[in-house]
Order: C-alpha cells, then structure tokens, then sequence
C-alpha cells in the first residue's frame, strides 16, 4: 500500500533552528560568530518571511523596480528591530511576522498616498477597492491584537497613570468599553463621552481629562508597537 505523502509545512523555512540561532546571535559578543550565525541559519527563513509577507498581503505599491529590493529592504528592518526580541516572550516567527507585516503597511500606504496622488480618478477608484480590502484583513486585524496589548497594559498602570479616584474611574470605564469593542476608532468618537458619562455618572472635563491621558498612552505604545511588537513601560 502506498504511503500518503506529508504536507509540507508552509513555515518550515523559519524552524525551531531559526530560533535558536536567532537567541544564539543576540547572546554572543563576537562579531565573526554573529556573522556566521546569521549567513547560515538566519538569513534564508527571513529572506522567505518577507517574500511570504509580501505576496500573502499583496505588498505591490513600491517605490523599488524590483520586489527582491523591496525582499531585502524588509530583511534590514528585521535586522534593526532583531535586538528587541525577547526568548520566552512568544516564538520568533510570530514576532519578526508582525514587525515585518508592520512595515510593510506602513510602506505599502506611504507608496499608495503617492500613486493615488498621480493617478487619474478612474485609477484610484480602482486601486481604493483593492486597499480596502486589504485594510480589512490587514490592518484591523494589528489593531485588534494591539488593543489586547493595550488594554493589559492600562490595566496594570491605573494606579501609576491616575492618581484621583475619579480619573481611575474613567479609565476603568474606558478599559470596560474597549473590552465589548464593536469598532476600533474608539477613542474618536463622540459617544464615548456620553457612554462614560453614564457609566461613572461623571462630568465631561474629567472624562475629556483622563481620555486625553489614555489617547497619549495609547499613540506611544502603537508607535512602539509597530517598531518592535511590544509594548514597554515609557517612564
């Protein structure tokens, strides 16, 4: 009888080998075993990551003639942002997958803002249908795993963050809402202030106050977030 032949795993390029060699290089001090390290057993998986990343979601507004630039434009960012993994804080590739889908978006819309500009309506019409599309299964999707993130985060500062019980009050509120999330603009819309109101049974100078703190929180842990995949304490 013959044998069924195995399913080859679609990530088998970024292996158990990838990270170790990946903890192995951050751990040595040696620039020549650094190099070593890297030319043979970490370049090919995140050479393939970015080519997966690129194609997957459909990366094509580029500045590069060629996307194998684009390929190792994507592999010097996970260079600079390799530092910032951290063994034990969840697997290589799930990290360098959102670092490099990060700056992938970010690149992608840049370069889109710049052909929209150029191009005819009839070609923007079309080309808006298409990162719309993306947006939805791209970019929501960073969001929601973001504000996850954000919301532990919050949740474990209030009392670092607030110091007047009201204050912590509203951000419970807050931290309450963004949990039953519908939506993602959250912080944007006017009837959160009403929803708070209610909840807390607060004035809106105090709500205005403490959501203003939790919108600054919240645009430097993105920020910091796209850069790395982690959010650290900003003190």
């Amino acid at each position: 009888m013959a044998k069924k032949r195995g399913r080859k795993s679609k990530r088998q390029y970024f292996t158990e080998d990838t990270e170790h060699a990946i903890i192995e290089y951050l751990a040595s001090e040696d620039q020549a075993e650094r190099n070593r390290i890297y030319n043979t057993r970490i370049h090919f998986s995140f050479y393939k990551l970015a080519e997966n990343l690129i194609h997957t979601f459909k990366f094509y507004y580029t500045e590069v003639d060629d996307l194998e630039d684009l390929k190792h434009e994507v592999i010097t960012f996970l260079l600079e942002k390799l530092h910032y993994f951290k063994a034990g804080k969840g697997k290589a590739f799930s990290y360098f997958s959102i670092v490099g889908k990060n700056y992938l978006i970010l690149y992608n819309n840049k370069n889109y803002a710049k052909k929209k500009g150029k191009a005819d309506l009839i070609e923007v019409d079309t080309d808006d249908n298409i990162l719309n599309g993306f947006e939805r299964e791209s970019i929501r999707q960073e969001k929601v795993e973001f504000l996850d993130l954000y919301i532990n985060y919050i949740d474990k500062r209030l009392d670092k963050l607030f110091k007047k019980e009201d204050e912590k009050k509203v951000a419970d509120a807050v931290l309450t809402v963004l949990k039953r999330r519908d939506h993602l603009e959250i912080f944007n819309k006017k009837a959160i202030y009403i929803y708070i109101r209610e909840i807390t049974g607060l004035e809106t100078p105090i709500i205005t106050k403490t959501v203003k703190v939790l919108k600054g929180v919240y645009q430097k842990c993105y920020s910091q977030y796209l850069e790395t995949g982690y959010i650290y304490d900003h003190e």
